[in-house]
């Protein structure tokens, strides 16, 4: 049965999203913290506040966003989404996902972006090849503080096919899980397939970031992100039209 989501606009709800955040996140930091009265103001005014409840009422999983204009482009943004410790494996975050999607597709947006950390290949994974979101914009240290690289991907909320219903990648190329071949490009064909370690190092992730940049300045964009061995992932980039 598909996990029911539903939108979030009582008090109540609104600070269980908070909390719920702080927990799954492990922040203390009350610079890190969502704003409860933040939310409601999102949530009557364009945004996306969403949940889903467990089999006792309480609130397991919790997204939020918002609508963003790039140079003309209207689009919503999906700030977080979280999933409560326990309850990961069961389809949440991509019930959350698509519950944003229909109240930006009803607010008349008809894309999503948001960011993840790129040398997280289980995020990856998630957001390219199970959502089927394109990866077509990097940040370097997007936060403004060193290890915070983040990938900006953009979700076509009316092509049902990058909707949710991605398919699986090509056949990968042979030796891609050699660590002597981590963070070094591959051609294959129209593709290029960009090896990395499942643990990285801060060096790794900082050389990482420098060919994520690279391939995508070239323009590439992130298509796919799979696991080929139990120590390594990889990325697949397509070149995109003139």
């Amino acid at each position: 049965m598909n996990p029911r989501v539903e939108r979030l606009t009582s008090a109540a709800d609104l600070a269980s999203a908070a909390r719920l955040y702080r927990e799954v996140f492990g922040y203390e930091d009350p610079a890190h913290s969502v704003n409860p009265r933040l939310l409601a103001s999102l949530a009557a005014n364009g945004g996306s506040v969403v949940g889903v409840r467990g089999a006792g009422g309480e609130l397991v999983a919790f997204a939020y966003g918002f609508v963003g204009t790039d140079r003309g482009e209207v689009y919503h943004y999906s700030q977080a989404a979280v999933v409560a410790a326990g309850q990961q494996g069961r389809g949440l975050g991509r019930a959350l996902k698509r519950g944003q999607r229909e109240v930006a597709l009803a607010g008349g947006q008809t894309r999503m972006r948001w960011s993840f950390d790129p040398s997280v290949v289980r995020n990856a994974h998630f957001n390219l090849d199970v959502l089927g979101a394109t990866g077509r914009w990097f940040r370097p240290e997007f936060f403004g503080q060193p290890d915070t690289d983040r990938m900006i991907v953009d979700w076509d909320l009316d092509d049902e096919r990058r909707a949710g219903q991605a398919p699986a990648p090509a056949g990968l190329p042979a030796d891609l899980a050699d660590p002597a071949g981590w963070l070094r490009p591959r051609p294959s064909g129209p593709d290029t397939w960009l090896p990395l370690p499942l643990t990285s190092t801060t060096e790794q992730r900082r050389e990482l970031g420098v060919v994520i940049g690279s391939l995508i300045a070239g323009g590439s964009v992130a298509t796919s992100c799979v696991l080929v061995s139990p120590d390594t992932g990889a990325y697949r980039f397509a070149r995109t039209s003139p």
